[in-house]
Parts: structure tokens; C-alpha cells; sequence
């Protein structure tokens, strides 16, 4: 079909690419068109798996092989059934949550569990040899990908490869194993100077060549390559043509995320509501915290203060599933019910906490209860416990804070974000998309094909959302709260 300026729109082909998150409860899919608009949307839920507060693990086949075929099938239908318009794909990426890993067969299929950050295997028995180059004394550093190799290797000798999670997409869709860059920032010492560590992975008998292949974040890393079966096992329509839709290296989620959020000056604060909580503090200084991470923004000249916490939606559905409270959507109130000064206090670790304690031991605990409290209040608590951790966050940085803007699949909880705004004084931004990290990746699969040249047209695909401004009389009651929270421990 051939196009121009004066064919109707209507009929004129576009192309769009997809961005896909391997996420800790779902897999979401988005296909993006070159403004950055969403025209269709896939999610395929998955399980945690919990044998003890200590452990954390998928289903790899499911979660990481399956779910990215599923989700993305998901999206071919909506465009084998013309709902699109005409179009073509020219690009997909990955994203996916760090560190984590299994054993795989010479098919990629995932043979061991699919370990995931803070799983006690990353520090267990099996580390021992990695004592020599070993990250797991350096400040900010991700030692659980280090572990997760010993483990899984000494589980698993013969594993055709070890790879993480989005590796084993990329292979389910591409028919190869690939990360970027960017992923090698959370392997600790497996991968330094811009190399696998041989000395290191010699120490652990793990051969290089069973450990993804490393491209540039962006680049070119494959073509999607799906036979009949494959789509038919998908759900989708072996019909839709995707003969020149490539593949990036599979990336971080919380970077995509990063890249459309459009909190790119001094004093925003970033926090991506997912499974974990996310904070970053955007400041023009390099300052080393203590506790915290620091790491240059993409935005030239910027810098980002904070890390990830555990007090995210484990937490908060956790909380809310005790008292049998389903996810309020953003249409069923704030939650900003009852006496403001009649709210227990949450501290959220329930299975340790990451930035600033770093601390596995850490657990959750309510306090400050009697007998007039009821549901509402222990629901509002448990949102507020969120707006804590941020506030701490921000006040380690020693950045004066003037926003937050909100990413995320908990952005749609109208009570979260009433919290987080109440709690922390400042006005919350949310993003129009909350899928984020599958909207960051879907730009990534533009580079890959070429359609962007760097990343700087990400900022054009940041899409503001609602403000929800903090309520002064919550926000007084709240930072008594607060100073109930520092006292027990749990703050700066």
C-alpha cells in the first residue's frame, strides 16, 4: 500500500513498537505509536512465590518465557482484528526488574526457580567463593545477582545458560539471549569493565559463554522471530506480520520508567509506585549519602539521590488484603476519612528493607492501635507508611523537594497518593500512563529501529496526569506521625 500526505489517515500505515515489563505480580505490554501515544495495552498476571519472608521467586517459565508471549499475542490480536488501523511493528523491548536469574535449557526454558531481589539465595551458603570480587560491601552495590549465579549454578552444573529475566524474554521472542547495558549495572562484580568478570565466574565453574549476550542500551540486538506454534501457543494470530520488527537488549524497568516521567528538574522527586517503592531525589550536585544511592540522570547535568524500598505495593496490598480491602480505584475516594489524628502508625518492612538500612532482618510492625480503631484508619496507615519512606528519602538527600511525580501501577489508587501527598507536604504529579516502564521501553525499540537517535525524544513522551495537592489539616496530623516514625528507628 503506498502512502503520502494526501492519503487519509485513516488508511495511511504507521508504525509503532512495543514495550514490554516483566513485572513483580504481571507482565504489561503497550503499543506505542511515534508521539508516544498508547493505543493498546496487554497484562498478564503472574505469581510470587514465598516460602518464607527471606524468600522471593517466580515461575520463570511462566512469568518470564510465558508472560511476554502472552502479553505480546494480546497485542497481536488488537491489530489482526484492524482496531489499529494500518500498521506496522518495527520494534519491541524488554524491561524487567533487577537482579534476578534462573538455569535454562539449550531450548531457553527456565529449569530452576526464578530468583528475584532480596531472595536469602542471593546470600546464602553458595556464595562463599565470591568473597575475593565480591560487590557486596560496596555502598549502593546489588550483590544478589553474584549470589543468585553461585546458587543457581551449584543447583544446576550442567544449565545450558544463566540468565535473567529479561534474557529469557528476549529469547522467547527473538531466539536470543540478549541484555543491555544498563542491566549490567545491577550484576555486582559478574561484570566489570565493560566484560564478564572471567576470574570471578571461574571461581564459581560458570563458563561466560552461558551468560547473556551484553548490546548497547537502544541497539539493535535481534529480530523478533516467532514460528506458527509459538503464535498459537500465544494466542495470536500467526497471520500478523512482523518479519521487521527488531529487538533491543532486554533492560531495567525502573529506568524506562525514568526516561517518560518528565521529572527532569532540581527538586522533582520521582517515585515509581510498583511492587517497590522508588525514589529518586533529581538534583544538579553529586552528593554521596549515606544509605543511599547516587547515579547520573539522563538528562544532562542531573543527578538522581535515592533507591528502591520494599515499602510498595507487597506492602500495601499486603496491608490491605489483612483487612480484606481490594485496590481502590481513583474513582472511589482519598481515603482522607475520620479524625487525621486518629491513624496508627505502619513501619512497612515486611521482609527487611532496602535503601537507606539495607537490613534483611527488619520486619513490619503496627503501632500506636486501641480499640476505637477500625479498618479506615489501619488502610489509611498502611498508604501513609509509603509517604514516610519518601519523606525520609527526600530528607536524607538534603534536597529541597518541591514535587513528586508519580509513576506506576499504584498511581490509580486514589488513596495512595492522597497519603503520599499529605505526608511528605508536597503536590503529587501523576503520569498519565502508568505503565511506565513498558511506555520507556517501547521508546528503547524505537532507538533500536532507528526511528530515534538518542534519548533525548524521550522527554516528548512524558504525559501528565492529575495533581493531588496535600490537605493542610492531614498534613499537620501526618508529620507528628512522622516524628512517631524517626523515634522508632525507622527515619533519618
Amino acid at each position: 500500500m503506498v502512502t503520502g500526505p494526501d492519503q487519509p489517515a485513516a488508511h495511511r500505515r504507521r508504525s509503532i513498537t512495543v514495550g514490554v515489563d516483566i513485572g513483580t505480580t504481571s507482565v504489561k505490554a503497550l503499543a506505542v505509536s511515534d508521539e508516544g501515544e498508547v493505543l493498546a495495552r496487554s497484562r498478564v498476571p503472574h505469581r510470587i512465590i514465598h516460602a518464607s519472608a527471606d524468600h522471593m521467586e517466580h515461575d520463570a517459565h511462566a512469568a518470564w518465557r510465558r508472560g511476554p508471549q502472552r502479553a505480546l499475542g494480546a497485542l497481536q490480536q488488537t491489530v489482526a482484528r484492524g482496531e489499529l488501523g494500518p500498521v506496522d511493528v518495527a520494534g519491541i523491548c524488554v524491561a524487567g526488574m533487577v537482579p534476578s536469574l534462573t538455569a535454562v535449557d539449550r531450548r531457553g526454558i527456565p529449569r530452576t526457580p526464578g530468583l528475584l531481589y532480596g531472595d536469602l539465595r542471593g546470600r546464602g551458603e553458595a556464595t562463599a567463593p565470591l568473597a575475593a570480587d565480591s560487590s557486596a560491601g560496596e555502598a549502593g552495590a546489588m550483590p544478589d545477582a553474584e549470589g543468585f549465579l553461585a546458587w543457581t549454578a551449584k543447583e544446576m552444573p550442567d544449565a545450558y545458560g544463566y540468565w535473567p529475566a529479561q534474557a529469557v524474554a528476549t529469547h522467547a521472542l527473538a531466539g536470543q539471549a540478549v541484555i543491555d547495558t544498563a542491566v549490567t549495572a545491577s550484576l555486582g562484580g559478574l561484570y566489570r569493565a565493560g566484560r564478564w568478570n572471567d576470574e570471578l565466574l571461574g571461581r564459581l565453574g560458570v563458563d561466560p559463554a552461558r551468560l547473556p549476550r551484553v548490546a548497547l542500551t537502544g541497539q539493535h540486538a535481534g529480530e523478533l522471530r516467532r514460528s506458527r506454534r509459538q503464535a498459537q501457543a500465544a494466542g495470536s494470530p500467526p497471520g500478523w506480520d512482523d518479519a521487521a520488527a527488531v529487538v533491543a537488549g532486554g533492560t531495567i524497568d525502573a529506568f524506562c520508567d525514568q526516561i517518560v516521567a518528565g521529572a527532569d528538574q532540581i527538586g522533582d522527586v520521582l517515585v515509581i509506585f510498583g511492587a517497590t517503592l522508588i525514589v529518586w531525589v533529581v538534583t544538579d550536585n553529586w552528593v554521596d549519602v549515606p544509605g543511599l544511592w547516587t547515579v547520573p540522570h539522563t538528562v544532562t547535568g542531573r543527578v538522581l539521590i535515592g533507591g528502591p524500598s520494599n515499602a510498595g505495593a507487597l506492602f500495601v496490598d499486603w496491608a490491605q488484603s489483612m483487612l480484606h480491602r481490594p485496590r481502590a480505584r481513583i474513582a472511589t475516594g482519598d481515603g482522607r476519612t475520620g479524625d487525621p489524628r486518629r491513624v496508627p502508625l505502619w513501619l512497612p518492612y515486611l521482609r527487611g528493607e532496602r535503601v537507606p538500612f539495607h537490613d534483611t532482618s527488619l520486619r513490619a510492625g503496627l503501632f500506636d492501635l486501641d480499640i476505637t480503631d477500625g479498618a479506615s484508619g489501619v488502610s489509611r496507615a498502611a498508604y501513609e507508611a509509603s509517604g514516610f519512606v519518601v519523606r525520609s528519602i527526600i530528607e536524607r538527600s538534603g534536597v529541597e523537594a518541591r514535587r513528586i511525580v508519580a509513576s506506576g501501577g499504584g498511581t490509580q489508587v486514589a488513596a495512595w497518593m492522597a497519603a503520599v501527598a499529605d505526608t511528605t507536604g508536597l503536590p503529587v504529579d501523576t503520569v498519565a500512563v502508568p505503565e511506565g516502564a513498558a511506555l520507556g521501553a517501547a521508546f528503547l525499540a524505537r532507538m533500536a529501529a532507528g526511528l530515534e537517535p538518542s534519548l533525548d525524544g524521550s522527554q516528548a513522551w512524558a504525559q501528565p496526569g492529575q495533581r493531588v495537592r496535600p490537605d493542610l489539616t492531614w498534613h499537620e496530623a501526618a508529620t507528628r506521625r512522622f516524628e512517631r516514625f524517626v523515634a522508632l528507628g525507622s527515619g533519618p
